[in-house]
Order: structure tokens, then sequence, then C-alpha cells
């Protein structure tokens, strides 16, 4: 920056000419000293001249330097009497390792920031997660001679089966969470969800609940339809490992609840309970007795853990009824039931196992029944027990193979489990069919059969959203049970194939 020339006051400015005067005629005696020759040269005359014309010119810069200095006094007046100009405000600071242009870059993005905060908030968007996925399957059964795609196909007709289950469904998932700590979720499963399996309908409802905080978000209210939360196996095939089910899942557990209830999160527990209705949405007349249903976790660590749950109250009685004296049948209302079951896992680096056990009766609901004194058909009741385990290793991080085994005991009465209080061929349930002379026949209907299965599976990862599973599986009773569709006879084993490619988001 250039400075101004200091201003000097008047008295100055003329103590300064007066000294400067003498002092140039001496430089001019001095120039005429170094130079004797010309000085000699001249005459008397021509050296006074000279003399006269310096005098002339330092009195002409004398008057010069005088108005010079009288102008500079004025401009110092000036510049006094002028107010002081305002300083310009500081820049703003620049944030440390920003240029100014990446600072107004930085800024803009905020404020754009900001507004697409708003406009989620406006639309309901904050808090909003949409997920789901699709498995279109390939099944081969042995003893059905069926072999086919399933994608949607409908329960409408009643019969849920291990090789139909919930095999070939699409899901969409919406959950929204208030800051206030309350969670909403309506999964929707068109064909295939809880609803429709447990009420024969269209339903598209899979779940359908709510979740609201009470004295802090580990204390919370939860109502709706909820799907069973039992056993080790987990409903949707992006959580379970193989295509079908095992036994215990398709056979003895409930499907959903109709409710409300609390859950509660204490250190390393989990806590829920609910009074509800048990695989329908709506009770009928004269039927007014709900379940009580819970489930209790337990992490012992990251790695293991275990849980236990439980249904106790009245439910759908699956038998057909009861005859009296007279041959009338007698419609058949719901009946006691009491479901326990524990189970626990271990999963570290490769390795997955998980298992259960369980125990299971309802009142009035064996496959058999029997006549009392007056001629009366009376109902029996169904007891059935069974273990379930699963192992599975990953041999590269995108292939896994698992193994699951089955078993069921169930002879007590002709045999029935939860909802399966009649025979069924397909599935395996009820007394075993023996070829006499007369073809084939149930020949000791006092006696079930016991039900095993052993899977095989593979799955391999495609990427982080799809997953192509294959699976092996020989079911097997303890007697002539399973339907052979070809010939209408009757075999204890019965082998499915199945594959079915998980693409979820």
């Amino acid at each position: 920056m250039t400075h101004p020339t200091p201003l000097l006051s008047p008295r100055r400015e003329a103590q300064g000419l007066r000294r400067w005067a003498p002092q140039a005629a001496v430089l001019a005696l001095a120039v005429a000293a170094a130079f004797p020759q010309a000085a000699q040269a001249q005459s008397n005359k021509e050296l006074l001249k000279e003399l006269r014309d310096l005098k002339a010119r330092m009195v002409d810069l004398e008057k010069k330097l005088a108005a010079q200095a009288e102008q500079n006094a004025q401009t110092a007046k000036t510049v006094a009497a002028t107010p002081a100009v305002a300083a310009a405000p500081a820049p703003e600071p620049v944030a440390p390792g920003m240029t100014p242009e990446q600072l107004q870059d930085f800024n803009r993005i905020a404020v754009k920031t900001e507004a697409l905060e708003d406009a989620r908030d406006m639309l309901g968007f904050k808090g909003l997660k949409v997920s789901g996925y699709v498995d279109p399957a390939f099944i081969y059964n042995q003893r059905q001679h069926r072999a086919g795609f399933q994608f949607l196909n409908s329960v409408a007709n009643g019969l849920y089966t291990y090789d139909n289950s919930y095999i070939g469904m699409a899901v969409l998932d919406i959950t929204k969470e208030t800051d206030s700590g309350s969670r909403w979720r309506l999964t929707l499963a068109p064909q295939r969800g809880t609803q429709a399996v447990a009420e024969s309908s269209s339903s598209l409802v899979h779940e359908a609940s709510v979740s609201v905080p009470l004295t802090d978000l580990q204390t919370r209210f939860i109502a709706g339809h909820i799907p069973d939360w039992s056993g080790y196996e987990y409903l949707p095939a992006t959580q379970n490992k193989l295509i079908t089910h095992n036994l215990l899942f398709d056979l003895t557990l409930p499907t959903a609840y109709t409710g409300a209830g609390l859950e509660l999160t204490r250190d390393k527990w989990i806590v829920k309970g609910m009074l509800a209705n048990m695989n329908t949405s709506k009770r009928n007349a004269k039927e007014k007795t709900p379940v009580v249903a819970y489930r209790v976790d337990y992490a012992k660590g990251e790695f293991q853990g275990f849980g236990f749950a439980g249904v106790h109250g009245k439910t759908k009685n699956g038998s057909e009824g009861v005859v009296d004296g007279n041959g009338n049948v007698v419609s058949q209302r719901d009946s006691r039931v009491d479901l326990f079951e524990i189970d626990g896992y271990f999963i570290r680096g490769d390795w997955t196992v998980q298992g259960q056990l369980s125990l299971g009766r309802q009142k009035k609901a064996s496959i058999t029944s029997t006549t009392d004194d007056q001629g009366n058909t009376v109902l029996r009741d169904a007891y059935w027990s069974g273990i379930s385990g699963l192992v599975a290793y990953k041999f590269e991080p995108w292939l896994e193979g698992v193994v699951r085994a089955d078993y069921i005991a169930n002879r007590k009465n002709g045999g029935g489990l939860l909802t399966y209080a009649t025979a069924d061929d397909h599935n395996g349930i009820g007394p075993a069919y023996t070829l006499g002379d007369n073809g084939w026949a149930q020949t000791d209907t006092d006696r079930g059969v016991n039900r095993s299965a052993l899977t095989l599976g593979l799955n391999y990862a495609f990427n982080l959203n799809t997953v192509f599973k294959v699976e092996y599986r020989l079911d097997r009773a303890s007697g002539a049970v399973f339907l052979d569709t070809k010939d209408n006879s009757y075999k204890k084993t019965n082998q499915l194939v199945g594959t079915s490619v998980v693409v979820s988001f």
C-alpha cells in the first residue's frame, strides 16, 4: 500500500528555506573555486550577472516553496475538519481449511439440506422405512407327483402343507417411527400372509401393529395383528436359511395373534406378552375366552442366547364335531390349548447352531374319538412333543451349507396337532394305513404316527440383495401315512426338492 507524504507546518517550511539560502551561495563559490581558470577568464561584470540570476532563481524557488507550504497547511485543516469515515466491516472469518468459494458452497448445501428436511417432515417421511422381498420357488414333491413353480398361490382352501407353507411370497414392509418413539408397522403379503393362512382368506395383511412407549422407550404397549414369535426359525424367507420350515414351525405353533399387551426390555432380557385371539381376527358368538401369549428372550452374550414362549387359553378346535346318541353332529366349540417351547442359538464366525423343544396339548382335539355308555361320540385330548435342530456352516462368505433335523412324537389318541384334528395324508398326520383285502385302511385308529424330517440345503449369496437356495428334504413317518397320488397307495416316506431365489430391498 502507498503511504501519503507527511504534511509540514508553515513555520517549519520557512525555517527550511532560510537554512538552504546561505548554503546555495556557498555552493556557488565552491564551484568557482573548483575551476579557477574559468573564473579568471570571466570578467567581474559577468560574474556579478550570474550571481544576480542565481539570486533571482532562489527568490522564485522560495515563493514556490512558500505557496506549496500554504497549500499543505490548508489541506491539513480540511482533513482535520472532515468527520472520520467509518471503518469497513471486517470480512467474515473463513472456516479453517476452506476457501471463500468452498464456504459459499457449504452454506448453499446447508440451506438445501434444511429445505429437504422440512419437506421430508411435512410429507411424513421422517422415520419412515420401506422394505420388501420376493421369493419365487420351484418345488418337486415325490408322493404328490407335483413339480413346478409356485408364487403367490392362494391358501383360501384352508390347506396348509409343509411343501406350501409360506413359500413363494411377495412382501412389502412399511414401518414408521415418530419423534415420541411410537412405532407403526404394516406388512402386506398377497395370498400368503398370516391372516390369509389363519383364516383361509385372500387377505393382504401379514402384520398390522403399533408399539407405543409408556414410561420410557424400554416399556411399550403393543397391539394389533402380530405374527407368532415362537421358536428359533423365522417366517420371512430373508431370515430363513432353508426354503421349507421345520416340522414344529408348520404343525405345532400358532400363526398370529390379534390383541394387545406389553413389551419390556431390561438389560439382556426382552419380555413380550399379549391378551389376544389366536389365529382369528374376530371371535364368533358364544366365544369370549382369549389366550395369553408370551415370549421371553435372554442374550447371554454377543454370540449366544435362549428364549421360551407359551400360549394358554381357548382357540379354534379343528375336529369335525361329535355325534350324539341320535346320530346328530354337535358342532365343536373352541377348546383349551396349552403350548410351551424353549429355544436357543449359538452364532459365531462361520457357524450357526439353533435348537428347539416343544410341548403341546389341546382339549377334545384328537384325531380319533371314542364312544361312551350312551352311544355318544366323545372327543379326546391331543398331545404332542417335538424337537428341532439346525446347523449351518459358511464354506465361503457367500456359500453356506445347512442341515436340519426334526422329530414329533404324536401317537396318543390317534394323533392330533395344533389345528390338525383330522387325518392328513399330505402332511403325514394321523393313524397309519395298511393294505388289506379291501384296500388301504386305518386298522389301529387309537395310535397315531410319529413324524420326522431331514433337510439339506445350500445358500449362495449372489450379492447383498440376492440369495439363491437349493434344498433336499426327506420326510418320514412311523407308519404308512403319505398318500401316493399316482396309485392311491400309502408310503412311510416322501421326498422334496426345491430351489428359490430371494431378492430383497
